[in-house]
């Protein structure tokens, strides 16, 4: 076989490998935000 066959041959095997791999999960750390109430300004002297 030639060479430029081969490498032809070589690189859709390798495409065809990569396309039926499974794909890979994410890992995403989200950190949740503090719960607290903003104060209310109720007045001077209350």
């Amino acid at each position: 076989m030639s060479k430029k066959f081969q490498i032809v041959v070589a690189l859709c095997a390798a495409s065809f490998v990569a396309a039926c791999a499974q794909p890979q999960e994410e890992f995403v750390v989200v950190e949740p935000e503090p719960i607290s109430a903003e104060p209310v300004y109720t007045g001077k002297y209350k």
